[in-house]
């Protein structure tokens, strides 16, 4: 899949203005009303507008540049879909208007296709954590979360009414969903236009709803949704699944399914950034003496050397046994601090021998030293 910034024709350290500046270049230069019949034109100006879509939100980029398309919601994502006609023309007038002056369809002037749109309306978001293992999560996985989401209503297929039954055009609003409010004033005339607070802005009335779902259209139900899980992320990050959310009554924008990543403790490992940190307990002769630990791992076991005469606290560090960068090619290490313990009692030839190796190494004088205080 093409890097977003691609899309847009922009760099990485592309500012706001210059990344809408850009992208407004290429809708005008794809805007279907200028290249009619043209479906290729037609990708390009949906490809544009959903990389606008990420690139142009703080929040969505910063989690596109950690985690890739997986981090919002593109890519192999279910209900990411890529490139696929994620957006429909209207969700992008809708929503960008504003580049181009608006409610109103920001190539009409141009292109002559002019007319007021109405903004579509988004169901909520939902927010759920997911716990992972420190397995998962150096390897990345995939994994398949149950939630509990607003779904279309079975019984009615959304459209709120009863079976046999179809929504009629609102008697307020004509079916526009808007009421407009003519006023004069000493600058001349001006209109208000607001939704219809008879219908809510859908331009339908319902005369006879569902029995199952009250007229609204949507149910409440459990669904099996998949998630991508990148390699390397850590406690605290977050992906958003687009339009994996709640369903809406008619009319509405699906709501986007935003996962928080947790991470369960693990017996042996502490996490630190990329780095990962365990505790060796040795004998005071093996750390006399020397020896080769078969230590645990991230992915299995591997072999440590412990040199002779090692202290007490002192730790050894093991190259690219850590977890991976999220977005890049290198890996933490594994640190491993060598706690030395002493025998809380010894057996009588234990101590003997104690006593023999003390009397070769001749009576030694306690140090003590200035203890620095953090």
């Amino acid at each position: 899949m093409r890097d977003l910034y691609d899309i847009i024709g922009v760099g990485k350290n592309a500012s706001d203005s210059e990344i809408k500046k850009a992208y407004r270049k290429i809708a005008m230069k794809y805007h279907p009303d200028k290249n009619p019949g043209d479906t290729e034109a037609e990708q390009k100006f949906k490809e544009a507008a959903e990389a606008y879509s990420v690139l142009s939100d703080n929040q969505k980029r910063r989690q596109y540049d950690q985690f890739g398309h997986a981090g919002v919601g593109l890519g192999d994502q279910p209900g990411g879909g890529g490139f696929q006609g994620h957006m429909s023309m209207e969700d992008i007038f809708s929503s960008f208007g504003d580049i181009f002056g608006g409610d109103f369809d920001p190539f009409g002037g141009i292109f002559g296709g002019g007319g007021r749109r109405r903004r579509v309306k988004k169901a909520r978001d939902l927010k759920v954590s997911l716990k992972l293992d420190y397995k998962d999560i150096v390897k990345g996985t995939d994994k398949t979360i149950k939630i509990k989401r607003h779904e279309t209503c079975d019984t009615c297929s959304g459209s709120g009414a009863q079976s046999g039954t179809m929504p009629t055009s609102c008697r307020q609003c004509g079916g526009s969903g808007q009421i407009r409010q003519m006023s004069q004033s000493f600058f001349g005339q001006s209109v208000t236009v607001r939704e219809c607070p008879v219908c809510n802005g859908s331009g339908e009335m319902i005369e006879k709803p569902c029995r199952s779902c009250a007229g609204n259209g949507i149910q409440r139900k459990t669904v099996e949704i998949k998630v991508k899980v990148p390699a390397g992320i850590t406690e605290g990050n977050y992906m958003t699944l687009n339009r994996q959310g709640n369903k809406g009554p008619k009319g509405y924008e699906s709501g986007d399914l935003i996962i928080f990543f947790e991470e369960k403790a693990h017996p042996v490992f502490t996490r630190n950034g990329e780095d990962v940190i365990t505790e060796a307990r040795i004998q005071f002769y093996q750390a006399a003496l020397g020896l080769t630990l078969e230590v645990p791992t991230l992915e299995g076991k591997a072999k440590l050397k412990i040199p002779a005469g090692i202290q007490s606290g002192q730790i050894l560090r093991m190259r690219g046994k850590g977890f991976p960068k999220v977005r890049g090619s290198s890996r933490g290490d594994q640190l491993v601090r060598v706690q030395v313990q002493t025998p809380k009692s010894l057996s009588r030839q234990q101590k003997k021998l104690l006593e023999e190796l003390s009397s070769l190494n001749g009576q030694s004088e306690p140090v003590f030293k200035r203890v620095e205080l953090d």
